[in-house]
């Protein structure tokens, strides 16, 4: 480490003779080229950072303690918490095929991860990613086209919307 006696340049020995409780950042007698962030011309820090770096505390973040909020959000959310688990735990007892169910899982699980093998490969094609692109906006172009841009399409989307959504519940 070096001295003040050994410091060559008289601004460093400016430096090195100051009292260390004069050295913090915010009440510095250092020349404003040995600020830190005098060095960069293209990095400028917000102008909040500053006062946040000098301060010994974060203003930003204030803490309030309420036990009986606290308690009341808790025991909120442990009661739907249990509600689902237990709603789940009723229909898994309900199920007949459980064995369906795991082999359905597995399957759903297996083609995932075999689709996710093919679509890598076919990424790694030169130009075919781009012509999916291309075929993907064309798609959405004609799709705007005839269910979003007049209203007669938008009436059809709706309706076959709600047939869907009948089938799907078992309504239809």
């Amino acid at each position: 480490m070096a001295t003040a006696s050994s410091v060559s340049s008289p601004s460093m020995e400016r430096i090195m003779s100051l009292p260390h409780s004069s050295m913090s950042l915010r009440h510095s007698n250092l020349p404003s080229l040995l600020h830190p962030w005098s060095f960069s011309s293209s990095f400028r820090p917000p102008s909040g950072f500053r006062r946040h770096i000098d301060s010994k505390r974060f203003p930003i973040f204030k803490i309030r303690a309420s036990e009986e909020e606290e308690e009341e959000k808790n025991s909120e959310s442990f009661t739907r918490i249990r509600k689902v688990f237990s709603s789940v735990k009723d229909k898994w007892d309900g199920l007949e095929k459980k064995p369906t169910i795991f082999l359905y899982g597995g399957s759903a699980i297996l083609g995932l991860w075999l689709s996710s093998i093919v679509i890598d490969a076919l990424d790694s094609i030169p130009l075919l990613p781009k012509f999916l692109e291309l075929v993907g906006l064309g798609y959405f172009g004609w799709f705007v086209y005839t269910y979003l841009l007049f209203k007669s399409g938008r009436d059809e989307l709706g309706s076959d919307f709600q047939t869907l959504k009948k089938k799907i519940t078992g309504e239809e």
